[in-house]
């Protein structure tokens, strides 16, 4: 069993709510955009995945990749910044979903969060929003969830942007 807090376009802030949000949690999952300095402070908070985003530095671009595949506790976890959502996934991840076959599909971007089964491609997908203070949002939010048997005990911080 391992608890995931899951975050993505931090755009350079990271919210004090991360480290009470996600203090129980095994590990974080980042999602993209995660702008200078935080990937670091994550990295010394817990073990840290982590993809690039369209506006992470060149010096970002070399220490990740664009796409993970990975597996915990038996499931396999593709992440990636711009992914889309069931019925709108992006032209370069319909491929990877259809030969790769993960049990959850997480991808940012969009900063709007949306969880939400797809029975087509059978998967979870998990936008975790946005938890920094760029961008249109008004409120910034972390998801955190527990792999089991199966994904279970999802839950939500939602905040002011503003206030961390």
């Amino acid at each position: 069993m391992l608890r995931i807090g899951i975050l993505s376009d931090t755009h350079g802030t990271l919210p004090k709510q991360v480290y009470t949000f996600f203090d129980k949690c095994d590990e974080i999952w980042h999602a993209g955009d995660i702008g200078s300095g935080v990937l670091d402070k994550l990295r010394d908070f817990k073990p840290v995945v982590a993809v690039f985003g369209n506006m992470d530095s060149w010096d970002m671009r070399y220490q990740l990749t664009e796409t993970q595949l990975f597996r915990r506790e038996g499931f396999k976890i593709l992440m990636t910044h711009i992914g889309g959502y069931p019925d709108h996934y992006e032209k370069r991840i319909r491929p990877l979903l259809l030969s790769e076959k993960p049990d959850i599909f997480v991808a940012g971007h969009s900063h709007i969060l949306r969880v939400m089964f797809d029975k087509t491609y059978n998967l979870l997908h998990i936008n975790p929003g946005a938890a920094g203070r760029q961008g249109f949002q008004t409120v910034s939010t972390l998801v955190r969830l527990t792999l089991d048997d199966k994904p279970k005990d999802l839950e939500i911080c939602e905040f002011d942007k503003f206030s961390n």
